[in-house]
């Protein structure tokens, strides 16, 4: 684990930073102890063992300043292998601590510890840390703060105080047999049985309203607060009665402030919202719940917990809920989205590519996988799948980064194709010549320095609903969207090269596409996926391979002395 393993870290604390770090050029080093261990948690009337780490849930927060890096040390106690990924956080040069199962390594074998170097660079604000492997997110994740460096300040008046409230879902099954049934069968997975805020499902659950979290705040106190979407399978509405919300950051990029009474947040998206303590003083619900504008099964269930009010006054007999958009209102979630604009200030200045060197043209669909004698739970008595460019990604027992920095042949192909097999209209009446999609495990070569935009077409096989996409690696600029089918002479004329803001995870609306900008800067092996894990589970995934550029400072770092090793059982 080379750098690491030569500095004394005896004074490691479980969970918790050292802060005020090892002076370095380029900021502080903090370390932390992440264990993992299953742990009992009763929630919905039920017990049952989950994956914790240090045993909480959600797990410990990692707090650090814009320019720091972070030394993770986790210590597998759990029962199988698994891996961590520090979503939004773009570790220049190293992908060998991103962390995605069997992408950039294998995972950390029960029993056995791996060390990340987690580099902080430009981001500032909310990310957060998240398993990478099946569906063990559902447990083991948790928030990154990323303070302003040393001698700057936020780009608005500082808050009095901060909160994070991380969304999340819950499961009274093993999660991870959940989806193993349902690859297995080719069926939809289950759905979850709550959502939670900060672990807890809140008042509208059973056996939960005496565990709700509970936000206290001071009248006429402006607070900071950090929302991450860590739920599994739903985008969300998200509201506090009675309080408007002045959204400032998204994915740890600051944008033009948004007041509005909520919010639509995807899984994989954070948000920073300031929040002013001015109503009278009481109790009023926070809640959240889903956002799904397909034909899918989904959880329509709403999770609450309570803004509370310091003081001497009576508890209300009815705490007041907010006014959430209906499930399926996608109006209601265009409406916001559309308004997000990156603050593109001196201090905080943006640069859009406008020389495009590489274009792609990406379909998202969901798929079938023919079953013999037509045996499996899906349409038609096939298997569900999913799919970019008509291809279903297939994970390799080998990890692509080991792969692709040793040379060994046979794990991935280089030719993920830049455009789909056959154009249609795709947002209409769709062919069958595309509901069976191909079976690999494909990958795309970029060249250091290119200016690339990706366009992520939506289409209506089998089921048309909005797609969350994420990039490993980079934060892009989300530079258009629009309904129905790109248009490439129409549909570049409504770009926003002004001030779009620049993010690591955006909706792809339903039937609709959206269009994303980025300078292949960062050399390595980058996953992008769909951030609804049933999605990502049936292949709705691919790789960008951005190559070295002709400097050590443009190539990638060489791998720590140690790396989980891989197996093919």
């Amino acid at each position: 684990m080379g750098k690491y393993n030569n500095m004394s870290w005896v004074l490691a604390f479980v969970g918790f930073t050292l802060l005020g770090g090892i002076c370095k050029a380029n900021g502080a080093i903090y370390n932390y102890d992440f264990v993992l261990r299953e742990e009992n948690f009763t929630k919905l009337c039920t017990t049952k063992s989950i994956l914790t780490v240090n045993g909480s849930f959600p797990g410990p927060t990692i707090t650090v300043r814009k320019g720091d890096t972070a030394f993770v040390n986790v210590h597998n106690q759990g029962l199988y292998g698994l891996t961590i990924h520090w979503h939004g956080v773009k570790n220049p040069r190293n992908p060998w601590s991103d962390g995605p199962e069997n992408i950039t390594q294998c995972p950390i074998p029960a029993g056995t510890n791996f060390t990340h170097e987690v580099i902080f660079s430009s981001e500032e604000g909310t990310l957060w840390w998240h398993a990478h492997s099946d569906w063990t997110r559902a447990t083991v994740h948790g928030a990154i703060i990323i303070l302003p460096a040393l001698n700057t300040s936020y780009p608005f008046v500082t808050p009095d105080a901060q909160e994070t409230l991380i969304l999340g879902s819950w499961f009274k099954g093993d999660v991870n047999e959940i989806i193993e049934e349902a690859l297995a069968t080719g069926g939809d997975p289950n759905i979850s049985d709550a959502f939670t805020i900060n672990g807890e499902p809140g008042d509208l659950y059973d056996c939960s309203n005496e565990t709700t979290y509970r936000w206290l705040v001071d009248y006429g106190k402006t607070y900071l607060l950090r929302v991450i979407n860590a739920v599994m399978n739903e985008e969300h509405f998200f509201a506090i009665a009675n309080h408007n919300l002045t959204v400032v950051a998204q994915d740890a990029a600051y944008i033009k402030p948004i007041t509005t009474s909520y919010i639509m947040i995807t899984p994989g998206q954070t948000m920073d919202i300031l929040v002013t303590a001015n109503q009278s003083p009481s109790h009023y619900y926070i809640a959240s719940t889903s956002f799904v504008d397909g034909d899918v099964a989904f959880n329509n269930s709403t999770t609450t917990a309570i803004l509370q009010y310091n003081g001497n006054y009576s508890a209300p007999s009815t705490i007041p809920l907010p006014n959430l958009p209906d499930h399926d209102d996608d109006t209601a979630a265009a409406n916001f989205t559309t308004q997000v604009r990156a603050l593109a200030s001196e201090e905080h200045p943006i640069s859009v590519p406008v020389n495009i060197s590489h274009r792609l043209f990406i379909t998202v669909s969901i798929n079938e996988r023919i079953c013999p004698n037509s045996s499996c739970d899906g349409p038609d008595g096939n298997a569900l799948a999913a799919s970019l460019n008509n291809i279903s990604f297939v994970t390799p027992s080998i990890d692509i980064l080991q792969a692709y920095y040793g040379g060994i042949n046979g794990v991935y192909a280089p030719n993920f194709p830049d455009k789909p097999p056959y154009f249609f209209n795709f947002t209409g009446l769709v062919q069958n010549n595309t509901i069976y999609p191909s079976f690999a495990t494909k990958v795309k070569m970029i060249k250091y320095g290119e200016e690339v935009e990706i366009i992520f077409q939506g289409t209506s096989m089998i089921a048309a609903e909005n797609h969350p996409m994420h990039l490993h690696g980079f934060s892009f600029y989300l530079v258009g969207t629009g309904s129905g089918n790109f248009n490439s002479t129409t549909s570049p004329k409504t770009y926003n090269l002004v001030d779009p803001p620049e993010v690591n995870t955006i909706g792809v609306p339903k039937k609709g596409w959206a269009a994303i900008r980025f300078v292949a800067d960062n050399p390595g092996v980058w996953y992008m996926h769909c951030h609804l894990e049933r999605h990502s589970s049936w292949g709705m995934n691919t790789v960008l391979i951005v190559r070295n550029g002709n400097t050590t400072e443009t190539s990638i770092r060489p791998p720590p002395a140690y790396m989980p090793p891989c197996s093919k059982s």
